[in-house]
């Protein structure tokens, strides 16, 4: 695994679009805010071409253009470390441009981004063999940031080599309104209070944290597990399933000694749509070697099919691998979210409503 130079003080820091640009508001102004800071504390800032672009479908701008920008940040020296500006729709359809040859002979830097920017991240750890981060995009840091934007910073730096849970968590409703939604319907726990973004005025519910852990099927009250991360988005991931991109065997074959921890979170997918996408990578062959899962909140937190919610969408494809499988973590779309640096080794423990994640960049 090729792991990037980190961040230093005083450095460049590139942002690019190769899903949505910070084209209309408040991402817009968030960005440009974010902009500002970073050069208060030093650091050079390098826009791509389209940072501000909403040309595209999907994307910033057209596939060819997003690609574009993606290959000359990656193989050329115009910065050290680089951002994703936001998530979207269909960063799937800029893959043929990319130049994954080239990005692979290229020195290595650090690409960080979620959500549609599993395209990216995962494929740089199956395509390249090189680590990326999965964390927040370029708009979350801004002044007010919540103390994980400081996490996945200091990771880029290299000052942070490990990640724990936050105390508490802010559902992010899917379809709807907060007041029109049961809280308690298929939810283990109440909310604890509301937060107003006052910049935008949205609501949301606001939860303690709880993780949910498993060894297989059955609940346990503590979890240990060492292995190579890789994983992202399901709703990207399941799509590149099957294509001439999917390599996931052949990378799961050369870490098979190191075993592979899976982080794994979801947006628009419904619980049964969660089913299917599990079933789909599985018979894909891609949990191979698998060490443990670490599964983080759906967007659509409290979607159920009946009575069949997230935990059976997940426990009923993914318990007979007898392996530990974590649930409710902050990873992905509901916030906060701890940096995961995929690709690299790592030691997970959890227990008490805690979660430690230590980063091993063997």
């Amino acid at each position: 695994m090729r792991y990037p130079r980190f961040l230093s003080k005083g450095g460049r820091i590139g942002f690019i679009a190769p899903s949505f640009g910070c084209a209309t508001e408040p991402y817009r102004s968030d960005f440009e805010e974010s902009l500002r800071r970073f050069s208060d504390l030093g650091y050079k800032t390098v826009t791509g071409p389209n940072c501000f672009c909403d040309e595209g479908t999907g994307i910033s701008n057209h596939p060819q253009k997003c690609a574009d920008e993606v290959n000359d940040f990656f193989k050329n020296d115009k910065s050290d470390v680089i951002i994703s500006c936001g998530g979207g729709e269909l960063m799937c359809e800029i893959l043929p441009f990319v130049d994954f040859d080239g990005i692979k002979n290229a020195p290595p830097k650090w690409f960080m981004g979620y959500s549609d920017n599993t395209n990216l991240t995962f494929l740089l750890n199956t395509l390249t063999d090189t680590a990326s981060v999965y964390s927040v995009c370029a708009s979350k840091f801004t002044n007010d940031h919540h103390r994980c934007v400081d996490d996945a910073f200091d990771i880029l730096c290299g000052s942070k080599l490990s990640v724990t849970n936050y105390d508490k968590w802010y559902k992010d409703v899917w379809g709807g309104d907060v007041e029109d939604t049961d809280d308690t319907a298929s939810k283990k726990d109440a909310p604890i209070g509301k937060w107003t973004n006052e910049k935008t005025g949205d609501t949301f519910d606001v939860y303690a944290y709880k993780q949910f852990l498993y060894e297989g099927p059955a609940p346990v009250s503590s979890v240990s597990v060492s292995g190579r991360l890789i994983g992202g988005c399901m709703d990207c991931l399941v799509n590149l399933a099957g294509t001439k991109f999917d390599r996931v065997s052949e990378f799961t074959d050369r870490y098979k000694e190191d075993g592979i921890i899976w982080f794994l979170e979801s947006c628009d997918l419904s619980v049964m749509s969660i089913r299917r996408a599990l079933w789909q990578m599985e018979n894909a062959g891609w949990f191979d070697h698998v060490n443990g899962f670490l599964i983080g909140r759906p967007l659509r937190f409290d979607d159920t099919f009946g009575e069949f919610d997230h935990y059976d969408a997940v426990l009923g494809i993914l318990g007979k691998y007898n392996v530990p499988i974590l649930m409710d973590l902050d990873i992905g779309h509901q916030f906060p979210q701890m940096p995961i640096i995929s690709g690299a080794y790592a030691n997970v423990k959890a227990a008490d409503n805690t979660i430690g994640i230590e980063f091993i960049l063997k």
